[in-house]
């Protein structure tokens, strides 16, 4: 008899790691599953930030952020596409117990009570890319929301990329008008109806005072950035920090640590992270192009060390700054 049990879980566990979509649970979310997800743990949990910038992952940093998940159970937010994350995740990249698929399509969705006990087992959270205006709409204010927040709270890692980092910042772009902001119309009209900012989102306190933007250098993001930074802070007390804009280039990411210092990933040897000093962009007129003196712009590298969510860094690979005007953005020279 022993030997039958033996043997069926063996086949349990065969089917479990070649499982197809199973069956949603409700309307508006379909499940993906990829390896074992009644297995242990294999190693201790800890907290950590993957700050993906949307195109290839790193193997490296990937390996980082399931190391941060004690190579057990990560669990994909998606609202688009279906398990392909997964199965990278679990049988390409490897070296994890399971990863696991909720893609949702409505918002009733973020209270089903089997996908937030699965979210609530997690030892680690990615956050897929796809249309972060459909996040806002289906998990801001939802049980979804405040089970990502306890996740980050307990210890636990969480990664977004592309539009799953834009959902990890104290405020965000959320793109609510169904278009993509290019930084010559963020630069135009920086306070209009196409530059919609979120706001009480998500809380983690290491990006507190931290707008993000991804695909950066990529899709020359600099510009639609700094316009992020002067609305997100329209309205801040003379006494308020000044919040800083951090945007990744794709194929890198910033791996934080849960005392704050993060380093950079890249499989590119030029792939980097800009790092946006807001505080030339408060008081900015509401009218007509974004314009400011003089905006500091910090360059982060594979060597550099940065600590959130003060925003220093160590080692740079450039500081530079630029003042904007008539929609431009022009580099000022050095200062000796």
């Amino acid at each position: 008899m022993n030997l039958l049990k033996f043997a069926g879980s063996l086949v349990l566990a065969f089917v479990l790691a070649a499982a197809t979509p199973a069956a949603a649970p409700v309307d508006g979310l379909t499940r993906y599953v990829a390896g074992d997800i009644d297995a242990a743990t294999p190693g201790p949990v800890s907290g950590g930030l993957l700050l993906m910038g949307g195109g290839d992952r790193d193997p490296a940093a990937m390996r980082w952020f399931f190391a941060k998940a004690g190579r057990g159970h990560i669990v994909i937010l998606r609202a688009s596409y279906g398990g392909e994350a997964g199965e990278e995740f679990y049988r390409e990249i490897g070296g994890i117990a399971s990863a696991e698929t909720f893609v949702f399509s409505g918002r009733a969705a973020s209270s089903d009570p089997h996908m937030l006990a699965r979210l609530a087992r997690a030892d680690g959270i990615f956050i897929a890319g796809g249309d972060q205006a459909n996040y806002v709409r289906y998990w801001k204010g939802t049980p979804v929301a405040a089970a990502l927040d306890a996740h980050v709270a307990a210890g636990k890692p969480i990664a977004g990329t592309s539009a799953g980092l834009a959902m990890l910042g104290e405020r965000l772009y959320g793109a609510m008008d169904g278009g993509s902001l290019t930084s010559a119309e963020a630069l135009a009209d920086p306070f209009g109806p196409a530059n919609t900012i979120e706001r009480d989102f998500l809380h983690i306190a290491l990006l507190r005072g931290i707008v993000t933007d991804t695909h950066f250098k990529e899709r020359d993001r600099l510009g639609r950035l700094m316009a992020f930074l002067a609305k997100a802070q329209r309205g801040a007390r003379a006494g308020d920090r000044a919040m800083l804009g951090l945007g990744v280039d794709e194929d890198a990411a910033v791996a934080v640590e849960p005392d704050g210092t993060a380093r950079l990933f890249s499989i590119k040897p030029d792939g980097g992270a800009w790092l946006v000093d807001g505080a030339g962009l408060r008081g900015i007129r509401a009218k007509g192009p974004l314009t400011a003196a003089r905006v500091e712009v910090t360059g982060i590298g594979r060597a550099s060390v940065l600590h959130l969510p003060s925003g220093r860094v160590e080692a740079p690979t450039f500081r530079r700054a630029y003042r904007l005007g008539g929609g431009r953005i022009v580099e000022l020279p050095a200062e000796k």
